[in-house]
């Protein structure tokens, strides 16, 4: 076995669990990270993954896997930058335990983040959160349950993982009822829930049964459902709401817009923008500034307040061909 696996393995199990204590979905981050790389190289090379060696992840081999990445999986610069960040952990790491390669080491850390264009957050007005809350079919116990999740992903904005990761236990429908989840950093937030998803969430509970521990929205076999299962009912249930509300066909709707949707009715409603970011589990209070730069009503109010111009609007007026023409003498 080369040098090369022993110190993933450690990495892994030394650092990122013992030391660190990455949360799960960093492990499952940076474990899709280096098994795309592996196998990457493994082509490129015909090299097994367990006989790689360090000399085998030069910068240039990096570089191409990340050209790779957006050129032939059509992963965004965003998600470029994800994989990159996980590659400069371990060799950050490695660095540590194999100074016979620091300069190839240093040359793969020295390869930059690249810069991307940020668009504006994408977000859904009342009528088509109405008519995406209608689509699932209420006859079906998936289609109760899909309400639920939508209901409850529009009024807290809790991320994906958040929502999947919930349990019947994390949620309070008595006095001061409110949902509490674990997001980013293990910071446990709770956020408070109105009278109507409380009735939607009793109303569910009590269908869905199961003890404190048990998944909040189960699949048919009472796991946890999926990343990719609840942004696959999300599509589904997009397709059917299109036909109620034609505007939902040019809008990218995906869980994390359920997210952005809360953000803007809070902005709306003249929440301030910290507590909006304390809703959301925000670090840093600058990551709530993109639904400002998104609310156009913010604006025109600003704009509303200002002093109009005087001056009246002018429309061009040709010269008298007689005067233009004593004037060119």
């Amino acid at each position: 076995m080369s040098p090369l696996a022993p110190t993933l393995q450690l990495f892994f199990t030394e650092r990122l669990i013992k030391q660190r204590q990455a949360s799960p979905a960093t492990i499952i981050s940076y474990r899709r990270t280096f098994g795309l790389l592996l196998r990457f190289v493994q082509n490129r090379t015909g090299k097994a993954p367990s006989a790689l060696d360090w000399a085998d992840l030069d910068v240039e081999v990096i570089s191409t896997f990340l050209e790779h990445l957006e050129t032939e999986r059509h992963n965004s610069a965003r998600s470029r930058n994800t994989r990159l960040a996980a590659l400069r952990s371990l060799f950050r790491y490695a660095a540590l335990r194999h100074p016979e390669h620091a300069q190839l080491i240093a040359q793969v850390l020295a390869i930059p983040q690249k810069r991307f264009d940020k668009t504006t957050v994408s977000f859904l007005q009342p009528a088509e959160v109405d008519a995406l809350l209608a689509a699932p079919d209420r006859h079906r116990w998936e289609g109760r349950r899909d309400h639920a999740l939508i209901a409850l992903a529009v009024q807290t904005g809790l991320r994906l993982s958040e929502l999947t990761g919930l349990t019947c236990g994390d949620i309070q429908l008595d006095a001061h009822a409110h949902v509490r989840c674990q997001g980013k950093g293990r910071k446990q937030r709770c956020v408070p829930l109105t009278a109507g998803n409380v009735a939607i969430l009793r109303v569910w509970r009590k269908e869905r049964g199961g003890h404190r521990d048990d998944p909040l929205f189960p699949t048919r076999t009472g796991r946890h459902l999926s990343p990719d299962a609840v942004e696959a009912r999300i599509a589904v249930h997009k397709t059917s709401a299109t036909e109620r509300c034609p505007s939902l066909r040019h809008k990218k709707l995906t869980p994390h817009t359920l997210r952005h949707t809360c953000a803007m009715t809070l902005l709306h409603e003249g929440v301030d923008v910290a507590v909006i970011a304390l809703w959301l589990g925000h670090a840093d209070i600058r990551s709530t500034d993109a639904y400002m730069h998104a609310d156009m009503t913010i604006k025109e109010k600003a704009l509303a307040r200002t002093t109009p111009t005087t001056s009246k609007p002018g429309r061009y007026q040709p010269r008298d061909h007689l005067l233009a023409f004593l004037e060119s003498l």
